[in-house]
């Protein structure tokens, strides 16, 4: 198998999606002839033309107000968001009309609409290209919650969300396109060409969503990640020198709650690592149902280790960002209880 970035990964699943399906379509700002901002449409439009991949002007709210009409007569939209941050615009398309099509029209009308974008910090990106907002669409009944953390994942789960006849939301850390990320910045960056999560098929392959793996196995403490901060679990277990398990959500709408739950009876702790906002963060929701069903099996405290109350600061990248050191830390918290 090849060795593929995310962004090649992202590419390949959209490029087998155009050749499989012609109801789908990619649109957005820049992802034409550009390519996309960060090239991950780029060479999509010349091999299938303009009519399936085209260009739009700055406007969100437009793009998935068109992708809404688009998904009711029977096509399926990629609509790419430059940025998750500028996202905003769009959310009353998202929220009002998108994830409600289905119910309102007693199931006559549906949208299937995949919805891409760059999310996340590590990039100095400042407060409008670092957001991470995917609490506010797991809060919405009807739409359907993706984030990657590997090229291989990134293609499979992006082809299922393409399939899908329910609006999904796809959100792609950024600082994952070209390589893993620890959390650590002063170290060399790495590529993706030594993971094996990295070997991706060219050819088509799903992996259904509402599906989380277990990417360390552990007996000491569970640890729910996704995204970039999966690779930061898993470097904040290595320096607490802690057996923990590691659980890449994958999916945070459907949710793999039997697995969260099966490794959490098991350990009987359990440490939510995210890079957004800590009040009302997507962690908040795994953590109340963790104690709803694991209540008598935990032996501490549920410890959350997010990002800071405050907008993502240019200046403070790595104060604000929770590196593996702030994991560890609470990973010993939890241990110590």
């Amino acid at each position: 198998m090849p060795s593929m970035n995310m962004v090649q990964a992202l590419n390949s699943a959209m490029d087998v999606m155009l050749t499989r399906d012609p109801n789908v379509l990619i649109f957005g700002e820049d992802v034409g002839f550009y390519g996309g901002v960060f090239r991950v449409t780029e060479g999509l439009q010349k091999k299938h033309g303009m009519q399936r991949v085209f260009d739009t002007p700055i406007a969100e709210g437009g793009m998935l107000a068109v992708a809404v009409g688009m998904g009711a007569y029977g096509l399926r939209p990629v609509v790419e968001v430059q940025f998750a941050d500028y996202i905003y615009p769009a959310t009353d398309q998202l929220i009002s009309e998108a994830a409600r099509l289905r119910y309102r029209s007693a199931g006559e009308f549906w949208a299937p609409i995949t919805v891409r974008a760059p999310c996340g910090g590590g990039i100095f990106g400042g407060q409008t290209h670092s957001q991470s907002p995917e609490a506010i669409f797991t809060h919405v009944c009807g739409l359907k919650t993706v984030i990657p953390s590997n090229p291989y994942d990134a293609k499979g789960l992006l082809i299922s969300a393409i399939e899908d006849d329910d609006p999904v939301v796809f959100f792609e850390p950024k600082r994952l396109y070209n390589g893993p990320f620890d959390g650590h910045p002063d170290r060399p960056a790495r590529s993706w060409a030594q993971h094996r999560q990295s070997e991706v098929p060219e050819g088509y392959y799903a992996i259904p969503l509402g599906q989380a793996a277990i990417v360390r196995p552990g007996a000491a403490v569970t640890i729910l990640a996704y995204g970039t901060m999966v690779h930061v679990a898993l470097a904040g277990a290595e320096e607490a020198g802690v057996d923990a398990e590691v659980i890449d959500l994958r999916t945070l709408l459907p949710l793999d709650i039997d697995t969260i739950t099966a490794s959490v009876a098991k350990t009987g702790r359990c440490v939510i690592a995210h890079e957004a906002t800590r009040t009302s963060g997507f962690g908040a929701e795994l953590a109340a149902l963790v104690q709803e069903r694991c209540f008598y099996h935990l032996e501490a405290p549920i410890v959350r280790v997010t990002g800071w109350d405050t907008p993502y600061p240019h200046v403070f990248e790595w104060e604000y960002f929770p590196g593996p050191k702030r994991v560890a830390d609470g990973i010993r918290q939890a241990m110590a209880e």
